[in-house]
């Protein structure tokens, strides 16, 4: 994006944004994690940053929030480069399910009962069994050490009380675990599994944290600021292509229509976006829609795209 480009969209995206924000009122905080309904419901963030390291941003894009859902992208990129494509896919599918990210209706239905890609919890839980690493410790040093390569940032971290909040409450992805250890799927101890993808959903991290992460994206795995290739290309490619198809949910092919741009959403508000070849977007509403994304975001993100023509269809 060019200079006169981020000066426009810094005077237009306040005004925005605050238009935006009216639409939190439809949206609901996520409350099955305790610790995530302690969010302000209005609160709506954004960050924007370019190849040069420049960056505009709106709004509450300074709190604190987790990754959620959003670090699944990761985990599975990290995953690939720990032991590539064929024995990931062997274990995890590659189509969306139009059913909601926490059902296990068709690991039970359809054969051979994998999770049918790696965005929905299933199957980010199969990934997170896939990380290298001969403990659970090792697993999630490893992934929050990518983390923070990635977000250029040192000081990124876990949320204690989120993961305590999540490995407290998620019976049902406790539920989900066992019945993949039950198909064979998972070959490590349940619990192990469970603690490695708790822990990072529980990664806390701001907009920028996101806009520099997804910025990486954007330039097919090297961070454009920096020079350093962090991520095969390859492995870019199929992350984006999930992002695309399954990552908001079973409402991506919606947001493919209205916004047109590979993006992954967690359920504390979060939504990682980005534009190839341009720049890296983290966005926060915790105000969430039925299908579990930020409903204030959504809508931000579909008057950007349409006023900048960035749908990439």
């Amino acid at each position: 994006m060019s200079n006169a480009a981020m000066e426009q969209l810094n005077l237009l995206l306040p005004e925005w944004l605050e238009t935006s924000r009216l639409h939190t009122g439809q949206g609901k905080v996520a409350s099955y994690i305790p610790e995530l309904f302690k969010a302000s419901q209005d609160e709506l963030g954004i960050h924007i940053m370019n190849a040069e390291g420049n960056h505009v941003s709106a709004g509450d894009c300074g709190i604190p929030f987790t990754m959620q859902s959003i670090s699944k992208v990761f985990t599975l990129i990290l995953a690939l480069m720990d032991h590539g494509e064929e024995a990931v896919f062997f274990n995890v599918g590659k189509e969306p399910t139009g059913d909601d990210y926490d059902s296990m209706i068709k690991l039970e239905l359809v054969e051979p009962g994998i999770p049918f890609n790696p965005l929905i919890n299933a199957g980010a839980i199969t990934v997170s069994s896939l990380i290298g690493g001969d403990c659970k410790e090792e697993k999630s040093r490893r992934i929050l050490e990518f983390f923070r390569k990635l977000a250029n940032n040192d000081r990124l971290d876990y949320n204690e009380a989120v993961y305590q909040s999540e490995s407290e409450t998620g019976h049902l992805n406790r539920s989900l675990g066992y019945f993949l250890k039950h198909n064979g799927v998972l070959k490590d101890d349940v619990e192990d599994v469970l603690a490695v993808y708790f822990r990072h959903c529980s990664i806390e991290v701001t907009c920028a944290d996101l806009a520099r992460m997804a910025l990486v994206l954007a330039y097919d795995g090297t961070d454009p600021i920096t020079g350093n290739e962090l991520i095969p290309r390859r492995y870019v490619q199929i992350a984006k292509t999930f992002m695309t198809t399954c990552g908001m949910y079973n409402a991506s092919g919606e947001f493919a229509i209205q916004v047109g741009l590979p993006a992954k959403s967690g359920v504390s508000g979060g939504i990682l976006t980005l534009v190839p070849g341009q720049f890296g977007i983290g966005l926060v509403g915790p105000a969430l829609n039925r299908k579990g994304n930020s409903i204030a975001g959504v809508h931000l993100l579909e008057r950007l795209s349409k006023e900048f023509d960035w749908s990439l269809f």
